[in-house]
């Protein structure tokens, strides 16, 4: 089969496409064929080697959509022609920008039938991130007020998506280019994050939750925007220091900060299975900008990190 896979660490200069033996899955793991996988910046940060993968050589992408073609021993509920689709490769599993993926069944779940290949492709890390951050971590509730920075990217877009499916007032920042678009995914107000009045507009709003992608830049942002007790999620940064200028204004308003990982989620099939009912029933949709070969993987991976677009991009083998 055809994989794409860095020996060493590098730019996308480093990603080859090889050919290498079909994988043959143990008791507790489905051989899945790729028809797409989502293209995420964590799988740069794994080749680039910020992040540190568990062997070399690689194959970066952590989400995948496709078909199974063999199922293990200990598969109980999967069997082979079954649509699914997942997330949490590329780190301690061969990743997902190939023709054929093992995937443990703690990190799958079904694909309803109503719901494209690309679309569950670019689900995994975006959709879990989402629901890890506003479910799990937030506890976002009915009529709440949620500020979610980024709302076209592949996390934002499908977090206004799931506030929105939770019966929250929904805010979120994007480029101009964006807002009917995001209001057409369920955003009860979208800013500019450019407005140089924006903190003084959002905080009108006084959010509860917070949903923030770049704590080194909107830290004290938040502090002055959300309400009394406020919890602010915290799921990435441009760089890897992050503070507030102020401490005293964010202690003042007790506010509770979470940090976290996708990657750190106990059991990946439970938020993928609420993530697929919510798809079913045209609840979550989520976007895709655009698609690339295998032999296209560094450029998709150069544009996922530089380019605006709302969504994701895929790769297809």
């Amino acid at each position: 089969m055809r994989a794409v896979r860095y020996h060493d660490h590098g730019g996308p200069e480093v990603l080859d496409v090889d050919d290498i033996d079909r994988p043959e899955p143990g008791g507790h793991e489905l051989l899945v064929r790729v028809e797409a996988a989502g293209v995420n910046p964590v799988d740069t940060y794994f080749r680039e080697g910020s992040f540190q993968p568990s062997q070399l050589p690689m194959t970066p992408g952590s989400d995948f959509a496709g078909i199974v073609e063999e199922a293990g021993d200990w598969t109980p509920g999967f069997e082979a022609d079954d649509r699914v689709f997942g997330t949490g490769l590329g780190r301690d599993h061969q990743g997902s920008y190939a023709e054929y993926v093992l995937v443990p069944t703690d990190r799958i779940a079904h694909l309803p039938e109503n719901v494209g290949f690309g679309a569950g492709g670019g689900a995994g890390v975006a959709a879990v991130t989402a629901w890890r951050a506003l479910i799990d971590h937030a506890g976002l509730e009915p009529a709440e007020t949620c500020l979610i920075h980024g709302g076209s990217g592949g996390v934002g877009h499908a977090a206004v998506q799931l506030a929105a499916a939770t019966g929250a007032d929904v805010l979120t920042t994007a480029s101009p280019e964006y807002h009917e678009a995001l209001e057409g995914l369920g955003a009860d107000a979208v800013f500019d994050y450019a407005d140089e009045n924006l903190e003084e507009v959002v905080g009108e709003y006084e959010p509860a939750v917070i949903l923030d992608h770049r704590l080194d830049e909107y830290l004290d942002f938040d502090a002055a925007v959300a309400q009394q007790g406020a919890r602010i999620v915290g799921i990435g940064n441009t760089v890897p220091e992050a503070g507030w200028e102020n401490v005293p204004a964010a202690r003042a308003k007790e506010l509770r900060v979470h940090l976290m990982s996708m990657f750190n989620t106990p059991d990946l099939s439970r938020p993928l299975e609420r993530l697929a009912t919510l798809m079913e029933r045209g609840e979550l949709s989520i976007r895709v900008e655009r698609s690339y070969s295998l032999e296209e993987a560094g450029e998709a991976q150069r544009a996922v990190l530089e380019e605006s677009f709302l969504g994701k991009l895929l790769i297809e083998p």
